[in-house]
C-alpha cells in the first residue's frame, strides 16, 4: 500500500497548483480584456508553470501505481484530479480568449 503521507502531499499538489493555474489563467483573460497583452502572456506562462508542477505530482502518483504501489483512492484524491482537469481546460480556453482579444486589438 502506498505511503499515505506521500499521497496526501501529491494530492495537495494537484489541488494547490491546479487552483493557482486556473487563477493565473483567469488573470490572463482580465489583462487581455484591457489590452495588456504583456501581462496576459506572463499570466498564461505562470498558469503553465503551475500546471507543470501539478502534472509532476500526478506523474509521481501514476508511476507509483504502475510500479505496484497502489494508493487508496480517497475523495480528496478525486477532488485533486478534478481540480487539475478543470485547470487544464480553463488554461486552454484562456489561451484562445487571449488570442481573440489580440486579434480584436489588431483590427482597431
Amino acid at each position: 500500500m502506498a505511503d499515505e503521507s506521500a499521497n496526501l502531499s501529491a494530492t495537495m499538489g494537484l489541488i494547490v497548483n491546479g487552483g493557482n493555474a486556473k487563477s493565473a489563467a483567469f488573470e490572463a483573460i482580465h489583462a487581455a480584456k484591457v489590452n495588456d497583452f504583456t501581462t496576459a502572456d506572463a499570466k498564461l506562462k505562470e498558469a503553465d508553470d503551475f500546471l507543470t508542477e501539478a502534472h509532476n505530482a500526478q506523474t509521481g502518483m501514476l508511476t507509483a501505481e504502475a510500479n505496484g504501489d497502489h494508493a487508496k483512492v480517497t475523495l480528496l484524491m478525486v477532488h485533486g484530479q478534478d481540480h487539475l482537469m478543470n485547470a487544464i481546460t480553463f488554461r486552454d480556453l484562456a489561451g484562445e480568449i487571449v488570442d481573440l482579444y489580440k486579434k480584436l486589438a489588431e483590427q482597431k
